[in-house]
């Protein structure tokens, strides 16, 4: 069923099959069937030729939802055809709706700080949607190849039927790929990058206007523009990606010898 309604409602963009539905349908979906989800923005997209861990757990995602609204304003100039715009912003905002009414410990959160575990547990307390700091994990610092032997352990012992990684592109996809192919279990696994952080107030929050008009790159932007200079200059590839392979996967780059 999960597969059918897939199939149905999507569009293959540089090999990834997005999801072309509502929101809450998507959040429905990961609900029911479980895996793992990626939302890959602008600035990503070459690292589909950079990254090969990246790449295959892009590539093999359960669901990827349309973040990029530069990519869904290029394919329909270049292509014609309408992409659905789901932010990791508001997916996350439908999912926690969704979820409140869970036991605390349905949900793991797995997060880059200690700072954003406290105002994620401070968050919780406000909108009365208890999330305990022992259902949270604080990340190391991971290298090109992720593994982590603690974190499998630990979300073994507890079970929960939902984690959300919050550690930023490119980390947090390879680790979602690892959790989902070395856990016992089938969870639903949303990897949502810093959308996490501009609801709980760690990063600069963006406005629902911003992102309903697809001006939260220059939010961020403005907000902390040494970080996100460099990031987005990295989006300029991605006219050419579009134009170039369409819904191709690109190739990897050759290294150089």
């Amino acid at each position: 069923m999960f597969d059918e309604q897939l199939m149905i409602s999507s569009r293959q963009i540089l090999g990834i099959r997005f999801f072309n539905g509502d929101v809450d349908d998507a959040v429905a979906l990961m609900c029911q069937g479980g895996g793992l989800l990626v939302a890959p923005s602008g600035t990503c997209f070459a690292r589909l030729r950079e990254d090969e861990v990246y790449r295959r757990a892009v590539l093999t995602g359960d669901l990827a939802i349309a973040d990029s609204g530069l990519m869904v304003v290029l394919w329909r100039l270049l292509r014609r055809e309408k992409v659905t715009r789901i932010s990791g912003l508001k997916y996350l905002k439908h999912l926690v709706s969704k979820l409140k009414g869970a036991g605390s410990r349905e949900v793991f959160w797995i997060l880059p700080s200690e700072e954003a575990r406290q105002k994620l547990v401070d968050w919780s307390r406000r909108e009365t949607f208890s999330i305990k700091s022992e259902n949270c994990y604080v990340a190391p610092r991971y290298g090109f190849e992720i593994e982590d032997k603690n974190l499998l352990a630990l979300i073994e012992r507890n079970r929960p039927a939902h984690g959300v990684i919050a550690i930023g592109s490119g980390p947090q996809e390879k680790l979602g790929h690892h959790l989902r192919e070395n856990l016992s279990y089938r969870p639903a696994i949303h990897c949502i990058g810093a959308a996490l952080g501009f609801i709980t107030g760690d990063q600069a929050a963006i406005p629902d206007w911003t992102d309903r008009l697809y001006l939260g790159w220059l939010w961020r932007l403005l907000a902390q523009p040494r970080i996100f200079i460099p990031r987005l200059s990295r989006a300029l590839e991605l006219p050419w990606l579009i134009w170039k392979y369409g819904e191709k996967v690109p190739p990897m780059r050759r290294r150089k010898t």
